[in-house]
């Protein structure tokens, strides 16, 4: 018998482990992002703040947000949308 609880966790009678239960928006933001071209986003996206505050570019500069946020994260949007995957296939 297994039994849920609200932290998501599942208790097998058979098993001393708990497993942990995935919650299906979960599943939807799965990394889509190769490790170049996180490190590339962050960088881009440090560069473009760097410009706005020494005034070299405007505030839409603030824009930066943006690429370092999903650099930081691993999954883009817009990949999702458009079917593109840059990280290397996981081996099972």
């Amino acid at each position: 018998m297994t039994q849920v609880t609200d932290q998501g966790v599942a208790l097998s009678d058979t098993a001393c482990m708990p497993r942990v239960l995935t919650r299906p928006q979960e599943q939807d933001m799965e990394t889509n992002e190769g490790t170049i071209d996180r490190a590339l986003r962050v960088l881009a996206g440090l560069v473009l703040i760097a410009l706005t505050l020494t005034g070299t570019i405007g505030a839409w500069g603030w824009i930066g947000l943006v690429p370092i946020a999903t650099g930081l994260i691993g999954w883009c949007p817009a990949y999702t949308l458009l079917g593109i995957k840059t990280c290397p296939m996981k081996a099972r």
